[in-house]
């Protein structure tokens, strides 16, 4: 195996590991998002297009506490499984393929490339990314959006697959992934750009340096910049992939992403499209308790260790960090199921 392909491998794993772990602890940041998403869905609840006005969920915080009160811990880890292998699939080939892409298109002096240069290579592993895991956030989406007292039709994470398939087709299992592909498009675009950018610029500009403070203030910025951009898409895929559907598959509300906008516009307003931007913003900003690009900043430099110490090549370095980060959130489950036992 050539350096190369080698430095490769360990990129695409490394983005996969740090992505779950920062998938694991997000996710009750995430139902929480998705809960938002949906509250008052076309005004359901009121004829004003005020979303503020009798909402269920009031907020983040107590959106997060009323979650909590009426499903426990086990409301807010809804989606756990589906979420995990998404981030195993979809981040691994979006923040993996960025580097390589980022190459290919000339970029040989990573400190000064071209901003274009980095957006384009953000956009094309997204795309990328969405499409191929469009499955596993379709299913993610349904298990978080049952609130308290509705029962799933699904039993589990691959009998969601199987039902979703046998019900509306393979392509039923791909329902809502133009604005999946459009939302994660525009988020790679943004996201990844504009953390390495903002780091670049401020280690260039000799204003900070390297670690996990650098780290911070660039995905502070970053997360804003990416939730801003995209929260209309992200409503809107949580609202396609969540809407019921006739008995020959056929979507009964939203036909596709414009006339999605088009709808929650006119009857919720242009704030409809930032439904939980708080949230939104939180899960992928520096606000979790693992920062995804900490992670990965992290796992990158264990990595670098490891292989200057003892030589040892790409694959055990990946194993050996999988075997930590492994037991790291087994003992984490197991911390979770005592307070869920606790708890009911």
């Amino acid at each position: 195996m050539s350096t190369q392909s080698s430095e490769n491998l360990t990129r695409f794993a490394l983005s996969g590991i740090s992505n779950m772990c920062g998938g694991a602890v997000t996710n009750p940041i995430d139902v929480i998002k998705i809960r938002m998403q949906l509250e008052n869905e076309l005004g359901s609840k009121h004829s004003s297009k005020n979303i503020f006005k009798d909402r269920y969920y009031k907020g983040f915080i107590r959106g997060g506490i009323r979650i909590f009160s009426e499903e426990g811990l086990r409301g807010l880890y809804k989606g756990l499984l589906p979420s995990m292998m998404r981030e195993g699939s979809y981040s691994t080939i979006r923040l993996g393929a960025y580097e390589p892409l980022k190459v290919k298109l000339g970029a040989t002096d990573i400190a000064h490339t071209p901003l274009w240069k980095k957006i384009v290579a953000g956009a094309m592993s997204g795309t990328i990314g969405s499409a191929i895991a469009t499955p596993t956030d379709l299913v993610k989406v349904r298990f978080q959006a049952l609130g308290p007292g509705k029962k799933s039709e699904y039993r589990h994470t691959f009998h969601a697959f199987w039902k979703i398939a046998q019900k509306e087709g393979i392509r039923g299992l791909w329902t809502g992934v133009g604005p999946t592909v459009q939302r994660a498009a525009i988020l790679t675009a943004a996201q990844i750009p504009s953390y390495d950018h903002t780091k670049h610029t401020l280690l260039n500009a000799q204003l900070m340096e390297e670690g996990p403070a650098l780290h911070g203030v660039s995905s502070v910025i970053a997360g804003f910049v990416t939730a801003l951009s995209t929260s209309p898409f992200d409503v809107v895929k949580t609202r396609m992939m969540n809407q019921k559907k006739d008995a020959s598959g056929k979507p009964l509300v939203y036909r596709n992403t414009i006339h999605c906008i088009g709808k929650i516009v006119r009857h919720e307003g242009l704030l409809g499209l930032y439904k939980g931007f708080i949230p939104n913003w939180m899960r992928i900003g520096p606000h979790t308790i693992t920062p995804i690009f900490g992670w990965y900043e992290s796992c990158v430099k264990v990595a670098e260790d490891y292989a200057q110490q003892s030589a040892c090549n790409s694959l055990l370095v990946i194993a050996t960090i999988t075997l930590k980060l492994h037991f790291t959130l087994l003992t984490l489950q197991r911390g979770l199921l005592v307070v869920v036992d606790y708890t009911k």
